[in-house]
């Protein structure tokens, strides 16, 4: 490891004994090295004032001072951004989530909102934004979803009219993470009415925009949401991520690799409540005896432990689907079979957290209180549950076409 980032051309890559907690199972030494590092970093973050409902720069300037957010992208320290390795987003994001969920959800947010342009941006776009974003001085943000397009992508209706040598854009998006602070949005247009997902277009649109306005929502998950409104804001040929008509790609190009890291969040939170749930059933003293020592709750933190590890292990072979270049048509059904189970997994696991620690568990400012206002929102965003079942069965029924 490398300045914080798992090296690409270490000779040590070979699986190793994995600890006794089994959760470093199929991971390289360096790869365990890695996470036991961002664990240890996360957890000197919690110095920092949290913030509910906006961006907390603060934050996001010490992760990219400690070197977390280099670790979005791919290569070493001294090398230019590149597209991350999903194994290490996933490992990134799960042991951050364990620790400090306000600091997992910015640096994932620092990562999506930023790779359409370091994926599809020409060269003058990447150097414009991604040193910024690494570095924690720029808040990039994914601006996909629209009033009456969530699921459907394909229905948006954002507008980006032909003028001159570029284009307007006038329509609204909203539940836009870092909106409206963000210093740079990847935004997706329609180019081609009538086209659906064919006629959309990505844009990189910088946050001071002319013609870009928007306000904040006040949402149960604490970090920063917000609605944009675009009024002839122009875009330019310098600004297109990817070719005109192709946004749809770019941004399943993204989602594709960000789906896997969503599960590792919940991973990351489950495994924060099953922590919780067993220090406190062996803690809390009940009927002259402990609460672990009843029957009942015994089967429940095996079943949450068991639902757990299945969940770590459907992300990990999603990413290692990712790493290798596996047909896309494999890496979108286990990217989707991943964040399906892994999200669905954390609801129960913190609801079950909550009930072994009754009417505590829900007191404001309790752990198992914060994560479960946040566990919520993944089993929605970047696709939401119903859609992963689709996208699972479509690809079964292409494997038996």
């Amino acid at each position: 490891m490398v300045g914080g980032v798992v090296s690409t051309d270490s000779p040590d890559d070979s699986p190793v004994d994995s600890p006794d907690d089994g959760s470093a199972f199929g991971l390289t030494r360096e790869q365990q090295e890695y996470a036991a590092w961002v664990r240890s970093v996360a957890g000197s973050l919690a110095e920092i004032p949290p913030v509910h409902g906006a961006l907390n720069r603060p934050l996001i300037k010490a992760m990219g001072g400690a070197g977390l957010l280099r670790g979005l992208f791919g290569g070493t320290a001294d090398q230019p951004p590149r597209d991350a390795a999903a194994m290490q987003l996933c490992l990134l994001r799960e042991m951050l989530a364990t620790v400090n969920t306000e600091a997992e959800t910015a640096l994932a947010l620092q990562g999506l909102g930023s790779y359409p342009i370091l994926q599809s941006g020409n060269e003058r776009t990447r150097d414009r934004w991604l040193a910024g974003v690494a570095a924690g001085d720029v808040v990039p943000a994914f601006a996909l979803s629209e009033p009456d397009a969530g699921s459907d992508a394909g229905a948006l209706s954002l507008e980006a009219r032909a003028d001159g040598d570029g284009w307007t854009l006038h329509g609204t998006k909203t539940w836009i993470s870092n909106a409206p602070e963000a210093d740079v949005y990847s935004v997706f247009a329609r180019t081609t009415p009538g086209a659906k997902a064919r006629g959309v277009t990505a844009f990189a649109v910088s946050g001071d925009a002319p013609g870009l306005t928007g306000e904040p929502l006040d949402m149960v998950a604490p970090h920063a949401l917000g609605t944009l409104h675009f009024d002839g804001v122009r875009v330019t040929r310098d600004d297109l991520l990817g070719a005109v008509d192709e946004g749809f790609a770019v941004a399943m190009r993204t989602l594709d690799l960000f789906r896997p890291s969503v599960g590792a969040f919940a991973v990351g939170m489950a495994q924060a409540a099953l922590d919780a749930g067993l220090a406190w059933a062996q803690e809390r003293e009940l009927f002259d005896g402990r609460l672990i020592d009843q029957q009942a709750t015994q089967h429940t933190l095996a079943e949450m432990a068991t639902r757990i590890e299945a969940g770590r292990l459907l992300v990990r072979r999603a990413a290692a689907a990712y790493d290798a270049g596996a047909p896309a048509t494999t890496i979108t059904t286990t990217a989707a079979q991943a964040k399906l189970f892994a999200t669905e997994t954390a609801q129960w696991v913190v609801d079950q957290a909550v009930q072994l620690h009754g009417a505590r568990g829900l007191q404001q400012g309790h752990l198992l209180e914060r994560l479960y206002r946040e566990v919520r929102a993944p089993r929605i965003y970047e696709g939401a549950s119903e859609v992963q079942r689709t996208i699972i069965a479509r690809g079964l029924m292409k494997g038996t076409q």
